[in-house]
């Protein structure tokens, strides 16, 4: 790795010193960080080695089309979900060409990837609820339930009175139920 002297630096500076002087450097100190990460996260969804080298390198040339597009707060959880969407996408596209069961292992293994594709169409309806809330309730739950901090670390790191925390996640998630509710679809 020739960028051990940034180890120092977070990736929120490495992404503020991109957004300031738009020099790709930043970003590709920033998205070295992550290959291994994102190479372990293709090969689990697409089982193969080189497949899931080219998804790499997919998703830096989207993560670097869209960073100049909008300002991304949590870089680590914004480029695993792009991660995960690109590889389902890719195993998508797989599926609609390989249609043709020659025996029940294969629809065995096509009902294991419907169910996969089910719970992750789940978990970004979650995430597309979480993005329609209101900023507060937003950044609390994103701390609380992704971040994993305590009521006191949330009021430190977003100046928060204790009271207004609690309020903003019990809101949140009540929130949350409502848009993830409205957005399903009714079996009548």
């Amino acid at each position: 790795m020739h960028n051990e002297k940034y180890t120092h630096i977070t990736d929120n500076e490495l992404l503020n010193f991109y957004y300031n002087s738009h020099e790709n450097k930043w970003l590709g100190i920033l998205l070295e960080r992550y290959t291994l990460l994102l190479l372990g996260t293709c090969m689990k969804y697409l089982k193969n080695e080189e497949e899931a080298k080219d998804a790499v390198q997919q998703i830096f040339l989207k993560a670097i089309t869209e960073l100049k597009k909008y300002k991304v707060d949590y870089f680590k959880s914004w480029l695993y979900i792009m991660a995960r969407n690109h590889c389902l996408m890719l195993l998508r596209n797989k599926n609609i060409t390989i249609q043709q069961p020659e025996n029940l292992l294969i629809e065995t293994e096509e009902t294991n990837i419907e169910q996969f594709i089910q719970q992750e169409q789940t978990l970004t309806s979650l995430e597309n609820a979480v993005e329609a809330l209101n900023d507060e309730q937003k950044i609390c739950i994103k701390l609380f339930y992704l971040q994993k901090k305590s009521y006191q670390q949330i009021t430190n790191i977003t100046g928060f009175s204790l009271l207004q925390v609690k309020s903003y996640i019990q809101n949140g998630k009540r929130n949350l139920k409502l848009i993830i509710q409205k957005n399903m679809p009714t079996n009548t």
